[in-house]
């Protein structure tokens, strides 16, 4: 429209009838907008304040901004800007409009894919690492497949002319999996710092147990979890039972301690109670000797030591557990399992007349 002096009203950028506004972009090239499907932008209301592209291409000038990268839903702002730069007389940055993040399903990442904050994914025992390792990589490429990567590597590899132009995919299993292998590389030290933090964030009384342990126990604790933990929040109930009382999984039990059990567990308790020395190597090959005897198999066969000792179906190696809690508290455990197993086997007595 035509320049006004009429007070109050609001102020449009006019753009030119013809020719076109070209956006030269660092991942999609050269984004041509032809001038005359553009309306005139508003860049101040009547009341004074500015608006978005005006404001922003304003800031940018002032700051000596070289590089703007952004999600590409901000790509139909762009020609805006550049049109209230060239109004200005100043030289416009480098555009890279970047594909936006989807989920597994190839719609926009939201809530409904468990989309989170960076603060959510701390909480839920992600480390920062893996994390900028795996954001780094959505939708794009080093070159050689490589997928662990340090943050200096990443800094020193990264182009933003190999980042993709298509939707990039967020896929939470995938992030698991590089988070289990940043893991299980953590030197002991620091995997037990990890932990430590976390209790102590969101479980005083756990935090208190594992800080109450000996140094050594605490160790030996993270070296048997470490290769089976795929995040910091699933360390502790892993081994929660080497530091407290265990409290039986009654879906464990049920599935697990059935009244057979109890003859080839006796048998395993004789075993445990002997075996020298008390190490896992020893332990498997005298173990597995009981189980082989009584014609079962590993799962049949040593589950039942699993939850005896942890209360639970699910837990680090059961060899290296039986070292870790002990001969004595290993062989404790087993006699309270063995007596809950003759309390089911026994009929149950009435009054008797």
């Amino acid at each position: 429209g035509e320049p006004t002096d009429e007070a109050g009203a609001a102020i449009r950028l006019r753009v030119p009838d013809e020719g076109e506004t070209v956006v030269p972009d660092a991942i999609r090239g050269e984004i041509r907008f032809q001038n005359r499907l553009q309306d005139d932008p508003v860049i101040a209301r009547a009341d004074g304040s500015v608006l978005y592209n005006f404001a922003v291409a304003v800031d940018d000038s002032d700051m000596g901004i070289t590089d703007v990268i952004r999600g590409d839903d901000h790509l139909s702002n762009t020609p805006k800007q550049l049109i209230v730069l060239q109004a200005l007389g100043e030289p416009a940055p480098r555009y890279a409009h970047l594909p936006l993040l989807h989920g597994p399903d190839g719609k926009k990442l939201s809530k409904r894919h468990g989309a989170a904050s960076v603060q959510e994914l701390r909480e839920e025992g992600f480390l920062p690492e893996a994390l900028r390792n795996y954001l780094a990589l959505l939708g794009w490429g080093s070159g050689d497949d490589e997928t662990i990567m340090s943050t200096p590597e990443l800094v020193e590899r990264f182009s933003i002319e190999r980042v993709g132009r298509a939707a990039a995919i967020f896929d939470p299993q995938k992030l698991r999996w590089l988070n289990g292998r940043y893991m299980r590389e953590l030197p002991l030290d620091r995997y037990e710092e990890q932990l430590a933090a976390h209790l102590a964030r969101n479980d005083p009384e756990a935090a208190e147990a594992f800080a109450a342990a000996t140094p050594e126990a605490r160790a030996e604790a993270c070296g048997i979890v470490q290769e089976k933990a795929q995040t910091v929040v699933e360390i502790w109930p892993l081994i929660a039972f080497l530091f407290t009382d265990p409290v039986d999984d009654d879906k464990a039990w049920r599935k697990v301690m059935k009244p057979e059990a109890a003859g080839v567990l006796a048998r395993e308790r004789e075993t445990i109670a002997s075996v020298e020395p008390f190490d896992a190597e020893t332990l498997e090959a005298e173990l597995r000797a009981v189980i082989e005897s009584e014609g079962l198999g590993a799962g049949k066969g040593l589950q039942p030591i699993r939850v005896a000792i942890t209360g639970t179906s699910i837990s680090p190696g059961i060899f290296e557990s039986l070292v870790a809690l002990g001969r004595e508290r290993s062989l404790q455990r087993i006699d309270r399992a063995l007596s809950r197993l003759a309390d089911a086997a026994s009929p149950v007595s009435g009054d008797q007349g």
